[in-house]
Formats: structure tokens, C-alpha cells, sequence
């Protein structure tokens, strides 16, 4: 008996695909999304902003955003948080949560993924998503894991660790540990000096590291399928063995390593120290 329905089930699925790839070819998939979530046609749209206090070197997290994340700071105490989501359907942008939670020592902003049937998910009833703006005080940490979307923040007195991001992460600058796990893109990150060291790992993209003029530091990289290229006069390079290179940026020091590159690391002088040097070259 349990074949049997099992076979049933089996058939009308197949039915239901033959549907819809037929469908497909005659332009009538939207009608058949109608059916399933009646507001499919027009996406609903949810807006929030929120204004919260923010004590020196507290510690932002944002977590599982599926939108890209963009962020601006400067010397203030106050944070503003602006997010605009996005759906299909009411019924969508409901099953998906955004929370928010503060203090002065902390920001955290979370996006849960509710739970969906199936035949949401075949006509896209599921794909509500986020995009977050914030404007922060400079003096924080941030941590972020699990970005569906770019990434780009403005200069960082804190230390950073991004990890989990599905495209471009663009650091203006970072001060103290930097670390960066699991980023499916290219990565852009200034560093002023190199206290902690910075980290590198599975990155799926090329890596530009935007050095301050007086910079000392030695990178290690392993397992690369790529290179290591500097733009600055003051580098020396090593490859010792296939897949891994060696290079001592001015005298040497804090160290940054580099494991399961998928891509190039090139060094290069960071805009506000090129700048400098223009204009020291100017007087001369």
C-alpha cells in the first residue's frame, strides 16, 4: 500500500514539472505563482530605523543577512541602523525575521531564516531578503558571519573578523586583528599597521591589501592557487614550493598569513598614504 502511494505522489510531482516547464516556454509561470501567493506581483516592502548609544570599542555583530551590507563611520557615540527589506509576499517577508538587539556595549542585528514548504519554495514564495545600511561610530569591533551580498564598511579602530560573505567585502581600513573566513568574492582591505596580525583563509577571490607607508610585516601564504604581486618598492618575495610563497613587506614583523587562496594577493599603498607621498614629491 505504502509503494503505491509513494508512486502516486511520485506522479503528480512529475505532473506538477511538466506543468511548469511547459509553462516556462509559454511565458505563464507568473500565472501559476499568482495561484500559489496572490501578491506576487509586486513586492511588499518593510522599512526600519532605529537609533541606539554606543560606549568606545563595543562590538557590532550582524549575522545571517541576505542582502548586501553597507557601512559608513565617523567620531560619533550614536548608531543608526536603516534596513529595507524586501519580498514576494506579505506571507514571506513574515516568515523571515529580522531582530535587533543593543546596549551600550553592543549591537546585534540577526536575520533568521523561517521555515518554508515546498511548493513555496518551487514558486518562490521564500525569497524575502534585506538590504542594511549603518552609520557607526568608528571606535568598534565587528564581527560578521553569513552575508548573502557585498560587503563595504568605512575605517574600522577596531578589530574585524568577516567570515562567511557571498561577494565583494571592502575594508577601508582596520586597526588591531583582521581576520577573513569563507568569502566567496574579492576582498579590498586597507591596514594602517599590523598589531595582532591578519588572517586569510578560503577566500574564493583575489585579495588586495592596501598598506600604510610604514608598514613592516611578514606573510606567509600556503595552498594557494594563485600569487603573491606587490606594487611597493620595499617588498621581497619568496616561493619556496608550488602553492606557497613567502614575502617580507619593509623590515618585517606582525605577521599575516594567508591558507586556500583562490585567487592573487597583490600589495599595495593604501590611498591615504599614495596621496601623502604625492604631495611630498610636489615640494620637491
Amino acid at each position: 500500500m505504502k509503494r503505491i502511494v509513494i508512486l502516486i505522489v511520485l506522479v503528480v510531482l512529475a505532473g506538477v514539472a511538466g506543468v511548469v516547464v511547459r509553462s516556462a516556454s509559454d511565458g505563464t509561470v507568473g500565472q501559476l505563482r499568482g495561484l500559489v501567493s496572490p501578491h506576487y506581483a509586486g513586492d511588499v516592502r518593510q522599512e526600519i530605523r532605529q537609533n541606539y548609544q554606543l560606549a568606545p570599542g563595543a562590538r557590532v555583530e550582524l549575522t545571517g543577512l541576505n542582502g548586501a551590507v553597507k557601512i559608513e563611520t565617523s567620531d560619533t557615540k550614536t548608531a543608526e541602523v536603516y534596513i529595507e527589506r524586501t519580498a514576494s509576499s506579505q506571507e514571506a517577508l513574515d516568515r523571515r525575521k529580522v531582530t535587533i538587539e543593543a546596549d551600550a556595549n553592543s549591537l546585534r542585528i540577526r536575520g533568521e531564516k523561517g521555515d518554508c514548504g515546498f511548493w513555496s519554495r518551487l514558486f518562490g514564495g521564500s525569497s524575502a531578503a534585506e538590504r542594511v545600511t549603518l552609520k557607526l561610530p568608528r571606535q568598534i569591533s565587528l564581527y560578521t558571519k553569513g552575508v548573502n551580498g557585498s560587503f563595504i564598511t568605512s575605517e574600522i579602530d577596531g578589530a574585524v573578523d568577516i567570515a562567511g560573505v557571498n561577494g565583494r567585502v571592502q575594508i577601508a581600513s582596520a586597526l588591531g586583528r583582521a581576520t577573513f573566513k569563507g568569502i566567496n568574492g574579492n576582498i579590498f582591505v586597507g591596514l594602517k599597521r599590523i598589531d595582532d596580525g591578519v588572517d586569510l583563509s578560503g577566500i574564493n577571490g583575489n585579495i588586495e591589501l592596501q598598506l600604510g607607508d610604514d608598514v613592516n610585516a611578514d606573510l606567509d601564504a600556503r595552498g594557494m592557487n594563485g600569487r603573491i604581486v606587490s606594487d611597493l618598492p620595499n617588498v621581497s618575495i619568496d616561493k619556496s614550493r608550488r602553492g606557497s610563497y613567502w614575502a617580507r613587506i619593509g623590515n618585517g614583523g606582525g605577521g599575516i598569513t594567508a591558507k586556500g587562496i583562490n585567487g592573487n594577493i597583490r600589495l599595495t599603498r593604501s590611498p591615504e598614504a599614495a596621496s601623502a607621498e604625492e604631495a611630498e614629491a610636489g615640494k620637491n
